[in-house]
C-alpha cells in the first residue's frame, strides 16, 4: 500500500507562477499571506494528510459509519480524533472571518490544503467543506445575532454545519421542496419535513450540528420563488451560549452507498414530535439566493475534490508500475521490468499526470480569482475577476469531477486485476470519485448554467474574451524557438478555434431551439475543461521554459513541466476538435427519437 505525499513542489510552481500568490497577497486584508507563512501552512498540511488522515482512508471505507439504535451515529474508528486534531491545529478556520475567531487567509492559500484534505481521505474532508459553505451563507446573510451565536463555534469546529436541499419527491428540483415552516409569533419558526442525502447529517464529531435547511412557510408563492432558508439546530443554543433542548430533528436512517463509506449520509426527519425549531435567515422567499452561496463555494470545492482524488489515484498507480514486475519491456534490450516500462503503462500514467496538472491549476487560478474578486482595491477589477469565477465556476466543478472519473478508471486498470481488488486501493479511489459528478449539482446541470447564464445570457462575451486570452497564450508558444513549446502553441490555438466555432453557433442556437443548445450542454462543458486545462498548462510550460533559460530552479521538474504539457497538447488537446463537432452537428439527433423508441 503507498502513502501519500502532497506534491508540494507542483502545488507551489501552480500557486506563485500561475495564480499569482505575490499578487493575491497584496490585496487588503491579506498581507498575512507572505511566502514563508504560506510555505510553512502547506508543510503542515502535508505533515497531517500523511501521517493522520491517510492511514484512516482505507480503514474508515471498510468500516464505514454506524446508525445506532438511538438514532445517533458512529464515525469509523480515529475519525473522531482526527478531526479533534484537525479544529486544534485551527485548519477549519482558514479563510474565515477574524471577527469570529478565524485567521482570514485567501482561498488561494486554503485551495492546496483542500486538496490534500480530499487526495488523503476525502469522506473525511467531507464533514468541514460543507461547514465552511454554511460559515459562508450565515457570514453574508444572518443577523448580527445569528452571527455571535452561530459563527464563533463553527469558525473553530466546535460545531459542524450542513446543507438542506434535497427531499425524496425533489431531488435536484427545488421547485419541489415541501418541507414547511410554520412562523410561531416569537420570530421562530416550526419545520416539519423530510430531507436526504445530508451528509453528516448525523455524526459524533461534535456536540451541536447546525443546519441549513429550504423550506417554504404558508404563504409562500408556488416554485422556487417561495423558498426560505432557516438555521436548524441539532441543540437549541441558550441565551449565554450554551447548549439547551434537543431540537426536533433526527436521524431515522443511513444511506448504504457505492463509495465514501465513511461519511454518513443522512436521511433527517424534521417535527416528528411537534416541530423543530428554525430560524430564518434574511428575507422569507430569497432561500435560494442565499443557498446558492453555499452552493457555489461547494462546487468550486467539490471541483477540487476531483483534483484531490486523481492525485492519490496517481501517486498509487506510480508507485505500483514501480514496483510490478512482468513481462519484458516492448523495444528494450533487456529481461523482465517493471511495468512502468511498457509504453502503454508510460501512456495511462501520463494521461493521468497531463490531467491532474491541468486541473489543479485550472481550480488554483480560478480561487486567485476569486480573493481578487471580493478584495481588489478597483471596482471595475472585481467585477472583471468576478465574472470569470462566474464562468469558471461549473467548468471547476464539472470538467474536473468529470475527469476525475477517468483518472481513477485508468488507476485501477494501471494496476490489472490487482486493481480490482480491494486490497489495493485503487478501486476504493474509482468508487468515491463517482459521487463527486452527482455532488450540489450534475454535470448537466453544472453545463446547462455554463451555456445558459454564463454564455448565452451575455451574447457569449465573457467566453469570448476569455477565449481570446487563451488565443494570445497560444500565439506566444506557438512562435517560441523551442520545438516542444511551438507544438504546444499549434495545437492550444486549434482548440482554441473549435471552442470559438461552437461560441458563434450556441449562442444563436440558444435563441432559435433552445432544446437542442441543452443537448450540447455536457459536450460544450468538456471542452471549455479542455481547453482551459491546456491554457494553464501553456502558461507553465513557457514559465519553466523562462526559468531553464536563466538557470534557476530544479531542472528536472522544470523540463518535466514542459513535456507534461506537451503530452497534454499532442495527445489531448486534439478531443476539442472532436468535441466541437459533436456540439455542432450531434446535439439534434439526440432529441430525435419519440420517448416511445427508447
Amino acid at each position: 500500500m503507498s502513502t501519500y505525499h502532497a506534491p508540494l513542489q507542483e502545488m507551489t510552481f501552480v500557486l506563485n507562477e500561475l495564480a499569482g500568490l505575490a499578487q493575491v497577497a497584496s490585496l487588503p486584508g491579506f498581507e498575512e499571506a507572505s511566502p514563508d507563512t504560506v510555505n510553512a501552512i502547506l508543510e503542515e498540511a502535508a505533515k497531517f494528510a500523511t501521517n493522520v488522515l491517510d492511514p484512516l482512508n482505507s480503514p474508515g471505507d471498510r468500516e464505514g459509519a454506524t446508525r445506532l439504535p438511538d438514532g445517533s451515529v458512529k464515525t469509523p474508528a480515529g475519525f473522531k480524533d482526527a478531526y479533534q486534531q484537525f479544529i486544534q491545529n485551527g485548519w477549519n478556520g482558514l479563510t474565515k472571518n477574524p471577527e469570529y475567531g478565524g485567521q482570514g487567509l485567501p482561498q488561494l492559500v486554503a485551495t492546496p490544503v483542500e486538496e490534500m484534505w480530499h487526495s488523503a481521505n476525502m469522506a473525511f474532508d467531507l464533514c468541514p467543506l460543507l461547514t465552511q459553505g454554511a460559515i459562508e451563507a450565515l457570514e453574508l446573510c444572518a443577523t448580527p445575532e445569528q452571527k455571535a451565536t452561530f459563527l464563533p463555534k463553527m469558525v473553530d469546529g466546535t460545531w459542524t454545519g450542513t446543507m438542506n436541499l434535497t427531499e425524496p419527491q425533489a431531488g435536484s428540483d427545488l421547485a419541489a421542496v415541501r418541507t414547511r415552516a410554520v412562523p410561531q409569533g416569537d420570530g421562530t419558526y416550526k419545520l416539519y419535513g423530510q430531507k436526504i442525502f445530508i451528509t453528516y447529517g448525523e455524526h459524533d464529531y461534535t456536540e451541536n450540528i447546525i443546519h441549513m435547511v429550504l423550506a417554504r412557510t404558508p404563504n409562500a408563492p408556488e416554485g422556487v420563488k417561495g423558498i426560505s432558508l432557516f438555521i436548524v439546530p441539532k441543540y437549541l443554543v441558550n441565551a449565554d451560549g450554551s447548549l439547551g433542548a434537543r431540537n426536533d430533528v433526527q436521524c431515522v436512517s443511513l444511506e448504504h452507498k457505492l463509495g465514501i463509506h465513511a461519511s454518513p449520509t443522512a436521511v433527517l426527519a424534521y417535527g416528528d414530535q411537534g416541530g423543530a425549531v428554525g430560524y430564518l435567515i434574511g428575507a422569507e422567499n430569497r432561500g435560494l439566493e442565499y443557498m446558492f452561496i453555499m452552493m457555489n463555494l461547494a462546487r468550486f470545492s467539490v471541483g477540487v475534490e476531483g483534483v484531490g482524488i486523481s492525485e492519490r489515484a496517481y501517486q498509487r498507480a506510480v508507485a505500483y508500475a514501480r514496483d510490478r514486475v512482468q513481462g519484458k519491456p516492448i523495444g528494450l534490450d533487456k529481461g523482465s521490468g517493471t511495468i512502468i516500462e511498457h509504453p502503454d503503462i508510460r501512456r495511462m500514467l501520463m494521461t493521468m499526470r497531463a490531467y491532474t496538472e491541468a486541473m489543479r491549476a485550472v481550480a488554483y487560478v480560478t480561487a486567485a480569482a476569486m480573493d481578487n474578486a471580493r478584495r481588489h482595491s478597483d471596482s471595475d477589477a472585481r467585477k472583471r475577476h468576478q465574472v470569470f469565477v462566474d464562468l469558471m465556476i461549473p467548468i471547476v466543478k464539472g470538467w474536473s469531477t468529470e475527469i476525475a472519473q477517468e483518472v481513477t478508471y485508468l488507476g485501477v486498470q494501471v494496476h490489472g486485476g490487482m486493481g480490482f481488488i480491494e486490497e489495493t486501493g485503487a478501486a476504493q479511489h474509482y468508487r468515491d470519485a463517482r459521487i463527486i459528478t452527482i455532488y450540489e449539482g450534475t454535470t448537466g446541470i453544472q453545463a446547462n448554467d455554463l451555456i445558459g447564464r454564463k454564455t448565452a445570457r451575455d451574447g457569449g462575451a465573457t467566453a469570448r474574451a476569455v477565449s481570446d486570452d487563451i488565443d494570445k497564450v497560444a500565439a506566444r508558444l506557438a512562435s517560441h524557438r523551442e520545438p516542444e513549446l511551438r507544438s504546444i502553441g499549434v495545437r492550444l490555438a486549434a482548440a482554441t478555434a473549435a471552442l470559438q466555432g461552437t461560441i458563434d453557433w450556441l449562442v444563436p442556437e440558444y435563441g432559435k431551439n433552445v432544446r437542442v443548445a441543452h443537448a450540447a450542454a455536457v459536450p460544450y462543458l468538456k471542452l471549455w475543461g479542455l481547453l482551459v486545462g491546456g491554457w494553464q498548462l501553456g502558461r507553465g510550460a513557457l514559465i519553466a521554459s523562462e526559468r531553464l533559460s536563466a538557470g534557476e530552479g530544479d531542472g528536472d521538474f522544470l523540463r518535466a513541466k514542459i513535456t507534461t504539457a506537451r503530452f497534454y497538447a499532442e495527445a489531448l488537446l486534439p478531443q476539442a476538435e472532436a468535441l466541437a463537432q459533436s456540439i455542432t452537428e450531434g446535439s439534434d439527433a439526440a432529441l430525435a427519437l419519440t420517448a416511445d423508441q427508447f
